[in-house]
């Protein structure tokens, strides 16, 4: 009797955690015979706050804007949110641009979008936010309409790379490709709704203050709330594959470490929202709550694959039998990130760094060890030029 429910409880946590080597082909499967036709309506088009934090770094701030000025849209205007920097040297001679500088420090991101909002010239329908160190792409603003005018009120654009400078950096962008094909495309694809991922996202004014105003957030994960605001509320979160930002990636280990380390202790304090997701879904019959609880539940990438290669070794010991299961699970896993690669016009430096992958997860292991006190360690990235990496991908 002991031996049985020790089996089958170890079974079962197998389950638990070999799922998530195989749901990226589950999802593969469903937007092959699921995928719902994006249906477009004739609306007028809105008028964008484009907002952009800065925390205590101003040195990106002149690309970014003028990326954005080069849009072919032009019914926006840019708050720029300088939360304890030094101004002195910012001059933007544009009238779209409004530089706001908080009088008091601000130390969070929903607190520096509420600021911009506060002191908006007109009253803006539609607001996206953008990294400091983002570039926007001339057809942003018109690829976010496309989706807003089918009907939606909030929409994650695609981060692309802006450096691919070196295998960090390469590897960080694979890691980006992963994600975007399966928690943006195909998860939207098949109905139900893209994960946040920060920046080079948008949402109706209305939508967005209804959701974080009465809450406060502190350190990293304010998109992670948002998102869980935005599902609960039975709203869905479109993907927006032409909506264009360029991101800077991770170049160097230090960088690496420090941002795995708040996304991980992100994940920890935010992943219990999967829980009530799933069981709304289920008793609501609501198939976009029960699978984005079920993404929502899912450990970072590095963190099941350390995991099932754990269960992989116990199982050389105790279950012998179940080790075919798990290669086969590794082997279809496998052939998802390369489908996820080959499907994504993949840069062909970013298939020569996957050799880093190992020192990749290394680095992500010694940042869940300082996950307890990420939000001590910075609250923001902080991009430098690499002083240091393990070898050029180009």
């Amino acid at each position: 009797m002991g031996l049985n429910l020790f089996q089958n409880s170890w079974v079962f946590i197998q389950l638990l955690v070999g799922y998530n080597l195989v749901f990226p082909i589950l999802l593969l499967l469903l937007y092959g015979v699921f995928k719902k036709k994006l249906i477009g309506v004739v609306d007028s088009k809105g008028d964008y706050a484009i907002i952009i934090t800065a925390f205590e770094q101003t040195h990106t701030l002149k690309a970014v804007v003028d990326s954005i000025l080069q849009l072919k849209y032009t019914n926006y205007l840019i708050y720029i949110v300088a939360d304890n920097c030094d101004i002195s040297e910012l001059n933007f001679n544009n009238e779209k641009v409004i530089l706001l500088r908080p009088e008091n420090v601000l130390a969070s991101n929903t607190r520096s979008h509420f600021f911009a909002i506060e002191h908006f010239k007109r009253p803006h329908n539609r607001l996206t936010i953008i990294d400091s160190d983002n570039i926007v792409t001339v057809d942003y603003l018109d690829q976010l309409n496309v989706f807003f005018n089918a009907g939606f009120s909030a929409v994650q654009g695609v981060r692309n790379p802006k450096n691919l400078n070196n295998t960090l950096a390469c590897l960080d962008a694979a890691r980006d490709i992963y994600y975007h094909f399966y928690d943006g495309l195909l998860l939207f694809g098949v109905g139900s709704s893209a994960t946040l991922a920060g920046s080079g996202m948008a949402f109706t004014t209305e939508l967005y203050t209804t959701c974080l105003l009465q809450l406060s957030i502190e350190g990293a994960g304010f998109d992670k709330v948002l998102q869980n605001e935005i599902v609960k509320r039975g709203y869905r979160i479109a993907y927006a594959p032409n909506a264009e930002v360029l991101d800077e990636k991770t170049a160097n280990s230090e960088q690496l470490v420090k941002q795995r380390a708040r996304w991980i202790n992100t994940w920890f304090r935010y992943f219990k929202f999967g829980f009530g997701m799933v069981f709304n879904g289920l008793i609501q019959f609501n198939w976009n709550k029960f699978l984005f609880g079920c993404v929502l539940l899912r450990p970072p990438l590095f963190i099941f694959l350390a995991m099932s290669i754990c269960c992989l070794t116990i199982d050389l010991f105790v279950f012998p039998a179940l080790i075919s299961y798990w290669l086969i699970a590794f082997a279809l896993f496998l052939v998802g990130f390369i489908i996820a690669l080959l499907l994504s016009k993949t840069d062909k430096r970013i298939y020569r760094s996957l050799w880093g992958i190992p020192y990749f997860i290394f680095h992500q292991l010694l940042s869940l060890l300082k996950a307890n006190k990420a939000n001590a360690l910075s609250i923001a990235t902080k991009h430098s030029v690499p002083t240091s990496n393990i070898g050029h991908a180009d």
